[in-house]
């Protein structure tokens, strides 16, 4: 993704930052949300992300 776009893009459920982690989606640095990436588009709903532990 586009760093610029990647720059302005929050998490829906807290509104921190993310990070993009390769294929596997974005990641919430607040909420520790993943957002996955189906057929190359980010899917930004609260109920498709899954919550990682601490140690992920």
């Amino acid at each position: 993704m586009d760093n610029e776009l990647l720059s302005i893009l929050v998490c829906p459920s807290c509104k921190i930052s993310m990070e993009q982690r390769g294929d596997e989606g974005f990641f919430c640095l607040g909420c520790r949300r993943l957002y996955p990436i189906k057929d190359d588009i980010p899917i930004m709903f609260i109920d498709e992300a899954r919550i990682l532990p601490e140690d992920q």
